[in-house]
């Protein structure tokens, strides 16, 4: 990104100030590791997404790289690897930011269930039942887009078979505070699974 006009240089620091709290808040709470996860904010027609195989714990402001929502252009190379994702919601939602992350107890539980139900009932009304997408397919990154950006004009956030959550918002951080709130909840039911694992062997 750069930015010339003061307007536009304002801007552009209050964007990369977003990236680098939510990629900041992302990693120290590890949901995401070091080089793992990507971001994005619509702005009309154009997309502001992580570069790739970049830090989110430390972004800068050469980690930001702008492009066309439907056009390629000379930056398009340097986006996220999961850019076709992000370009695929967008189209697809009135989602303005999407965050993906790969939060381990989401993830674990991602290998074994084909949906996620939270067991609280604030979780339930936060994320409601949140499906797994890509079992019996072939899931890798920037793949399933379409499946994915169906699946989120139902919901706020959903799983991908082994490999990480994709969640919507208007801003960064309400679909930081959604891909917070699975981790959350499947850290419960995981520590639920285990409780229940010792009370059987009693």
């Amino acid at each position: 990104m750069t930015w010339d006009e003061e307007g536009v240089y304002v801007r552009g620091v209050v964007i990369l100030s977003q990236f680098q709290t939510v990629g900041r808040d992302l990693f120290t709470t590890g949901l995401v590791s070091s080089q793992s996860g990507n971001l994005s904010i619509r702005l009309g027609e154009r997309i502001i997404i992580t570069r790739r195989n970049c830090g989110l714990g430390c972004l800068e402001e050469h980690d930001l790289i702008e492009t066309g929502i439907n056009k390629n252009d000379r930056h398009t190379p340097l986006a996220s690897i999961e850019l076709a994702v992000h370009r695929a919601i967008y189209r697809a939602t009135p989602a303005l930011a999407v965050v993906h992350a790969h939060s381990p107890h989401a993830v674990a539980l991602s290998l074994t269930e084909t949906e996620i139900v939270p067991m609280c009932t604030e979780g339930l009304s936060t994320l409601g039942r949140v499906p797994v997408l890509g079992w019996n397919m072939e899931v890798k990154p920037g793949g399933l887009a379409d499946i994915i950006a169906r699946a989120l004009k139902q919901r706020h956030i959903v799983m991908v078979h082994g490999h990480g959550s994709f969640a919507i918002g208007q801003l960064l951080e309400e679909a930081h505070n959604y891909t917070a709130a699975l981790e959350e909840n499947c850290q419960v039911i995981c520590l639920l699974k285990s409780l229940q694992v010792k009370t059987a062997k009693k």
